[in-house]
């Protein structure tokens, strides 16, 4: 975690009808997440020769689970504006492993993430599956991840992007980092590309910490996801697409950062400086 360290929010105890519903909502959303990832392995073998970097098919089995993971937990999630149809880049702030869910559920993109996420248990497999592009923080790293990013994005993958860099409280947005912005100022890609600001905002059940679905610092995913499982009554998560701009209407990488930090700032309903 870098730029800011709080206390996590306090996690209440889970009584025996929040156990219940843990065993049952995460039964059901665990054997539909992994009973899909293997379904999604096979149709991955006959489509990767057919198609190479392009994926017409496994998409839709991402979006699936991730649409169902809401009614699982009864988390209602609305979206405000529309996904963009032209080619390039999605960049949102990042409050939660929840953002994941949220955004794959609302439109078909494949995830930028930093190369520690590979060797998550259960996590890492989902995200290889899933077609993450993972990087790493080594200078010697740098000309091949630009590559990827190059083959991805003219290959017509929409690419997530959380420029904060690190996952917040779900009550600020941090100042974003410019520095993944470069890619989309090589090779003439800036005259071709468009990026879209999104925003995510979580509001907490009625009652609770308005912390409660930010995952940040120290906090440990297992739990966190208990808490989760177990609420009686969950809040809610809005996602609001913003306008798209193309890439070339800005001077440099840094000018674009500021927009989209901007945009999504100015538009979080809870976000603090």
């Amino acid at each position: 975690m870098s730029g800011w360290r709080e206390a996590p929010a306090r996690q209440p105890r889970i009584g025996a009808a929040g156990w219940l519903r843990v065993i049952w909502r995460g039964g059901i959303l665990g054997a539909l997440t992994y009973g899909c990832l293997a379904l999604l392995l096979l149709v991955r073998m006959i489509e990767r020769p057919l198609f190479g970097l392009n994926r017409p098919l496994t998409p839709h089995i991402t979006q699936f689970v991730c649409r169902i993971a809401f009614p699982i937990l009864r988390l209602p999630l609305t979206t405000r504006g529309v996904p963009m149809q032209q080619k390039g880049a999605v960049v949102a702030n990042h409050s939660s492993w929840l953002d994941i869910f949220a955004l794959n559920a609302v439109q078909r993109v494949y995830f930028v993430s930093k190369s520690e996420v590979e060797s998550w248990p259960g996590i890492g497999w989902l995200a290889r599956a899933t077609g993450t592009v993972f990087i790493a923080r080594k200078g010697s790293e740098a000309k091949r991840q630009q590559a990827v990013f190059e083959d991805r994005l003219r290959a017509g993958h929409k690419l997530m992007f959380f420029p904060e860099g690190t996952s917040t409280d779900a009550i600020r947005v941090l100042p974003f980092k410019s520095t993944l912005f470069a890619a989309f100022y090589s090779h003439g890609l800036d005259r071709i590309l468009y990026i879209q600001p999104v925003t995510v905002a979580y509001h907490a059940p009625q009652g609770e910490d308005p912390r409660f679905y930010g995952w940040w610092g120290e906090m440990d995913f297992a739990p966190h996801l208990l808490q989760i499982l177990a609420a009686r009554k969950q809040g809610r998560v809005e996602v609001i697409f913003h306008p798209e701009v193309p890439v070339d209407a800005f001077a440099s990488r840094k000018e674009l950062a500021a927009h989209c930090e901007r945009v999504i700032r100015a538009s979080h309903p809870l976000a603090e400086t």
